[in-house]
């Protein structure tokens, strides 16, 4: 008997679960159930100002794709003004990194993980939100950050504080 080969994996521009994270708005185009806990992709619209806290994780690789917008990378190694046309990818191994929307404009991001995991963090963590809608960000109590503290380490992520790279 011949093996059946999978089929692709097409989701269209309407599809995928959004939802509202530090108040950036991610959509997850692809989870890992979908890749049996290959990758995940996310799309991700970062406000002005807007983008995760100095966060690490040391079992996957993240990638970046910027599409439009202009974001700043930090990370232990320094930091970078990533351009529309940009590819960053954070390595296996736990660098400290964080990226930012410093601009007035929106920055739109096309990231994948490497295995799969994070995007379960961002749902468990995040908010139901509509695609292009920004929700005001947590207050970042000691309790809220407690929680997300929590939450993050069970997917392998750990998080620093704000001020981590100044």
């Amino acid at each position: 008997m011949e093996k059946q080969r999978p089929s692709p994996i097409i989701t269209g521009p309407v599809q995928g679960h959004a939802v509202s994270v530090v108040g950036d708005t991610y959509k997850i185009v692809v989870g890992g159930d979908q890749t049996d806990g290959e990758f995940a992709t996310i799309d991700m619209l970062i406000p002005p100002g807007g983008g995760p806290p100095p966060h690490a994780h040391p079992d996957f690789h993240e990638t970046f794709y910027v599409i439009s917008g202009t974001i700043e990378v930090k990370s232990e190694a320094g930091s970078y003004t990533a351009e529309p046309g940009t590819y960053v990818v954070i390595p296996k191994g736990g660098i400290v990194h964080q990226f930012k929307n410093n601009t007035q404009e929106t920055a739109h991001l096309l990231c994948t993980v490497i295995p799969s995991g994070l995007e379960k963090m961002f749902l468990e963590i995040g908010k139901p939100a509509q695609w292009g809608e920004f929700l005001p960000p947590p207050a970042m109590d000691e309790k809220t950050m407690e929680k997300m503290k929590a939450i993050a380490e069970k997917y392998g992520q750990q998080l620093y504080p704000p001020d981590f790279f100044k």
